[in-house]
C-alpha cells in the first residue's frame, strides 16, 4: 500500500481512506474503512470521465451488474455512487496475495490446492453465468488467495449476455493475452464458455507455475491461443484427472468445453467449501495470507502531505479498465519474488494546464493508456498505443500507432532514407511540411506478408507539431495514431507516431512509439516505411484522396 499524496481524497462517500493500493486506466484504487470498521477497496474514476455521459451510463450499468454478483468466492460490491462528482465504487477488500504473487513467491500450488482453487472459481462462475453475465477477464492477477478460499475479483468489464447492457465499448480492454479465449481474440460472440477457457489456463498456471501458452510478446501469446495446443506437460504426474479437466476447459471450440458446474463437480464432488475447510493452502501461503489479514487490524488513516486534498486530474485522458491490484494488494508490501509494483500516477495541482505525469510500468494485457510526459520544448508528448492481434490463418502481428508490424517496435531511429540521399541533397529544405504532402492519403502497408489498410491525414506544421493523423485497420482492429514532425525536406517527412488521445483505438492497445518516413514519389504516390529492430520493415504505397 502506498501513502496518500496531495491529490488523494481523505474520504470517499462514507469511507475513510487509509492508503492507495494502485491505479488503473479508469482510475485509482484506495484502501478504505467504513464507520462500522469494515475494510473496503474503493475505486475512484479519473475525473475527466465525470464529464463523459457515455462513461457514466456504462459505469452505472457496471455497478448494477456487479451488485448482482455474490457468493462465497467473489468480492462483493458494497456501495457506489455513479452520480457523484467523480464516480466511485466500493467492494469488499480481500486480504491475501494474488495467484500471480503466490506462484512467484512459493512456486506452483500442490494438486489439492489446485483442486480447491478450481472448484471455488468454477462455483463463482456458475453464479455469475446464472445472472446472464460473463466475467471476460479471468486471469491469475484477478484471483486472490485467502485463508477461507479463493476469490474472483474485478467484474469491471463484465457484460450482460442478454443484450440489455453492453458493459464494454471502444477503448476498454476485454481480456488478457494468454488467458483470453480464441473467440475473444477473433472478435466472435462471447459466452460463458470464454470464462471456462480462461479458468483452464489459470488452473494450468497454478499447477505448473507457468502459463499454458508461453510467449515473449502479446502477438505470440494470442497466436498460440488461436492456433496451438496448450503445454500441459507435468500435469499427468501431478494429477491425471486434473489434466483432463484443464484440457477440456482449453478446447478451441467453445461448444466442446464443460460448464463451470461440471468443472466444480469433477474437482470437488462434495463442494469447494469442504476442500477449503480441510486446509487448502500450503504452509508458506497460509503464513502470508495470515500476515495480510492481521496487518489490517493495525491500519490507521494515512495523512496526506500538505496541499490540496480530494480528487483532481490524475493524468491526461486514459482509456482502460480497472486493472488487477498491484503486487502489494492485501499484503502491505510486496515480498521477494512478488513481481514489480506498478509505479503510482502522481497528480499535479489544479489549474496547471501544462501538468504532466509519469508513465507507469505496464502489465502485459490488452488495456490502452495514454499519458503526458515532458518532451522537447516543454510541451507534453503522447505515449503511443500498440495493438496486438493474431487471427486464424495469419501471422501474429502487432499494431503500433497507426501501422501494423510483425512484433514490438524498438527504438531504432536510424536514417531510413540514405539510399536516396543524393535526391534529398539536391532538394531545398523547407522549415515545415511542404504543401505537396498536405491532404489525405490511403493505401495498404505490408509486413511479413500481412497487409492492413492504412490512411494518413497530413497537415501543415513545423518540427515538433502534430501534423499526421493515422488510422490503421486490420480485421476488427482500428488503431489511431498522432504523428509529430521530426524533420522535413521537399520530398520526405520523418514522423514520430504515438497514440491519438482524441480518437480512442479498438480494445487491445498498449504503449509504444515508432519512427515513420513518408516519401513523395515522382508519380505522385506517397511511400510509407518504418524501420528498426523487430519491426518487420513494414512498407506500403498510398494515393491521395484530397487536399
Amino acid at each position: 500500500m502506498q501513502p496518500l499524496d496531495a491529490g488523494d481524497p481523505q474520504t470517499v462517500g462514507a469511507y475513510r481512506i487509509l492508503g492507495r493500493l494502485g491505479a488503473g486506466g479508469m482510475g485509482r484504487v484506495y484502501l478504505g474503512r467504513s464507520a462500522g470498521g469494515r475494510t473496503v477497496a474503493v475505486k475512484v474514476a479519473h475525473p475527466h470521465y465525470a464529464l463523459d455521459d457515455e462513461f457514466r451510463a456504462r459505469f452505472r450499468r457496471e455497478v448494477a451488474a456487479a451488485r448482482r454478483v455474490g457468493g462465497d468466492w467473489t468480492a462483493p460490491v458494497l456501495d457506489a455512487d455513479p452520480d457523484a462528482t467523480v464516480p466511485w465504487v466500493a467492494t469488499g477488500y480481500v486480504a491475501g496475495p494474488t495467484l500471480t504473487e503466490a506462484v512467484a513467491d512459493a512456486g506452483p500450488l500442490p494438486a489439492y490446492a489446485v483442486r480447491a482453487l478450481g472448484a471455488g472459481l468454477a462455483e463463482a462462475l456458475t453464479a455469475v453465468h446464472g445472472l446472464g453475465l460473463v466475467h471476460r477477464d479471468v486471469k491469475p492477477s484477478n484471483v486472490m488467495l485467502t485463508l477461507d478460499g479463493p476469490r474472483l475479483i474485478d467484474f469491471g468489464i463484465a457484460r450482460a449476455t442478454d443484450g440489455t447492457a453492453s458493459l464494454t465499448s471502444t477503448g476498454v480492454s476485454i481480456g488478457s493475452p494468454g488467458y483470453m479465449s480464441p473467440e475473444q481474440i477473433l472478435s466472435k460472440d462471447v459466452t460463458g464458455a470464454a470464462d471456462v477457457f480462461s479458468l483452464g489456463a489459470v488452473l494450468a498456471y497454478a499447477a505448473l507455475g507457468e502459463a499454458p501458452f508461453p510467449g515473449d510478446s502479446s502477438a505470440a501469446l494470442l497466436y498460440k491461443v488461436v492456433h496451438e495446443e496448450p503445454r500441459l506437460d507435468g500435469l499427468d504426474a501431478l494429477d491425471g484427472e486434473l489434466r483432463e479437466v484443464v484440457a477440456a476447459c482449453l478446447a478451441k471450440d467453445a461448444a466442446d468445453r464443460p460448464s463451470p458446474g461440471e468443472v466444480a463437480r469433477r474437482l470437488a464432488p462434495g463442494g469447494a467449501a469442504r476442500l477449503v475447510a480441510a486446509g487448502w493452502l500450503p504452509g508458506p501461503l497460509v503464513e502470508r495470507a495470515g500476515r495480510a489479514a492481521v496487518r489490517l487490524l493495525d491500519l490507521e488513516p494515512a495523512s496526506a502531505p500538505p496541499g490540496l486534498s480530494g480528487p483532481v486530474p490524475f493524468s491526461s485522458p486514459a482509456v482502460g479498465a480497472f486493472g488487477p491490484p498491484p503486487a502489494s494488494f492485501g499484503s502491505g508490501a510486496a515480498g521477494p519474488g512478488s513481481g514489480p509494483v506498478p509505479a503510482p500516477v502522481v497528480p499535479e495541482p489544479r489549474g496547471d494546464a501544462a501538468a504532466t505525469a509519469t508513465d507507469p510500468a505496464g502489465r502485459l494485457s490488452l488495456s490502452l493508456t495514454t499519458e503526458n510526459t515532458p518532451g522537447d520544448r516543454g510541451r507534453g508528448r503522447r505515449r503511443s498505443c500498440t495493438v496486438v492481434l493474431a487471427v486464424a490463418g495469419a501471422l501474429a502481428v502487432a499494431t503500433v500507432g497507426g501501422s501494423v508490424y510483425l512484433s514490438g517496435l524498438g527504438g531504432d531511429n536510424t536514417d531510413a532514407g540514405k539510399e536516396s540521399g543524393a535526391h534529398d541533397a539536391a532538394s531545398a529544405t523547407p522549415p515545415g511540411v511542404p504543401k505537396a504532402f498536405t491532404g489525405t492519403w490511403e493505401g495498404s502497408v505490408t509486413a511479413g506478408g500481412v497487409a492492413s489498410q492504412y490512411s494518413v491525414k497530413i497537415s501543415a506544421g513545423l518540427p515538433g507539431d502534430a501534423v499526421a493523423r493515422t488510422t490503421n485497420t486490420f480485421g476488427p482492429l482500428r488503431c489511431n495514431g498522432l504523428g509529430e514532425l521530426d524533420s522535413a525536406t521537399a520530398n520526405r517527412l520523418r514522423i514520430t507516431d504515438r497514440a491519438d488521445p482524441a480518437r480512442p483505438s479498438t480494445p487491445g492497445c498498449a504503449r509504444g512509439t515508432v519512427q515513420i518516413t513518408y516519401t513523395l514519389e515522382k508519380d505522385g504516390t506517397l511511400t510509407v516505411r518504418a524501420e528498426g529492430a523487430g519491426t518487420g520493415n513494414p512498407a506500403g504505397s498510398l494515393r491521395r484522396l484530397d487536399r
